[in-house]
């Protein structure tokens, strides 16, 4: 029954991301291993993480979501007690690194959440476990519980699902946008800014892409929102899958480079210093699938280039494509030096895609050398 357990509460955790990457059903659960999810960490490596729903008992109407309250099948829920036993047996086998928790709400928000702290608590105080934990915050909950989650968690999370609250309404009668949501979002931030030391890691959110009208210009503002008011430096982005016996059953995916373009942008809008307003889309407020966001605003953008790579500024590299913050900073560290660039091969040296920067960059006003090949 506990494996049986494990499969269908696994499964049901999927579509709580916390890896940057699209939906794959094969990184979520195996045969042999269920509940067990490979997240990447900024640096590349693969991590597993025991991900499950703590219970899949629901009061909620969500209408992407298979634990929707109107959906009829049996409904199971682990013990803390249970769950702790298989997340240690996954630990100390090397099977799992760390744990995400989730749950649906079975009619109170603080009596799901109360269960969830119950697991982080005897993990932490009890079996002395200092690895990582992610606790989602069930929308609605208290402001203590939250601040108990906060006080165990490394991480911690609220669904936001949607950009605007009249998206959020076509997708759910249940929950309150501002109030179940945003207003949980705003206490984690204030509680973060309060305790530096609570949730190290900081809150993360998800939006769920294509579920809806919205536009892409309304989820990469409401990601820049998050960014600058609640300091969610990246929102997941999940790309809407629509799922038998929910209401949206019929309504058809969004195309496959959607979610890796939105992606794309919101880097650009958080952590290049672009604004929403300087990406090019197209009449509608959506963007161009077919080139990268970078590329698009570079090629409309021709009076700016070609830049001379010996005299552009940190934050003018940052709009030549082919160069990333850390090949932005190299490139500065290495004119402090003294150094000039004379051949592209410099700047490959330094992780900068040639093949991309070429057509936009100049060096030391000459004609530029091409690599050898």
């Amino acid at each position: 029954m506990e494996i049986e357990k494990l499969r269908i509460l696994g499964e049901a955790s999927q579509y709580d991301l916390c890896n940057y990457v699209s939906l794959n059903q094969e990184n979520f659960t195996s045969k042999n291993l269920p509940g067990i999810y490979h997240t990447r960490t900024p640096n590349g490596c693969q991590v597993p993480l025991f991900k499950v729903l703590m219970s899949n008992h629901c009061t909620n109407d969500c209408k992407y979501c298979i634990n929707h309250c109107h959906n009829h099948f049996e409904r199971i829920k682990f013990s803390p007690e249970e769950l702790i036993s298989v997340f240690l047996h996954y630990y100390q086998n090397h099977y799992a690194e760390g744990l995400f928790l989730s749950s649906g709400m079975p009619g109170d928000a603080d009596l799901a959440m109360e269960n969830m702290i119950e697991v982080a608590r005897k993990l932490r105080l009890e079996y002395e476990y200092q690895g990582y934990i992610h606790l989602k915050i069930i929308p609605g909950a208290s402001y203590d519980m939250i601040k108990r989650v906060m006080s165990l968690a490394d991480r911690v999370s609220v669904n936001i699902e949607s950009a605007t609250s009249s998206g959020f309404e076509e997708l759910t009668s249940t929950k309150d946008y501002h109030n179940d949501i945003l207003r949980r979002m705003k206490w984690m931030g204030r509680l973060k800014k309060r305790h530096p030391q609570m949730a190290p890691s900081g809150q993360s959110t998800q939006l769920i892409v294509g579920a809806n009208d919205e536009t892409d210009l309304d989820i990469l503002k409401r990601a820049e929102w998050l960014n600058k008011h609640l300091n969610i430096n990246l929102s997941y982005l999940s790309p809407f899958e629509p799922l038998e016996k929910t209401p949206l059953e019929n309504i058809s995916k969004p195309a496959d480079n959607r979610t890796p373009r939105l992606y794309q942008a919101q880097f650009l809008l958080n952590s290049y210093g672009f604004s929403p307003d300087e990406l090019v889309l197209d009449d509608n407020g959506f963007l161009f699938l077919d080139d990268d966001p970078k590329l698009l605003w570079a090629n409309s953008h021709s009076d700016m280039f070609p830049m001379e790579v010996n005299e552009a500024s940190f934050k003018e590299l940052l709009r030549i494509p082919g160069i990333g913050k850390i090949s932005a900073k190299r490139i500065i560290e290495a004119r402090r030096k003294g150094i000039k660039f004379t051949k592209l091969q410099d700047l490959k040296d330094l992780g900068v895609v040639v093949s991309r920067a070429e057509p936009f960059i100049q060096l030391n006003r000459a004609q530029q050398t091409t690599l050898p090949f």
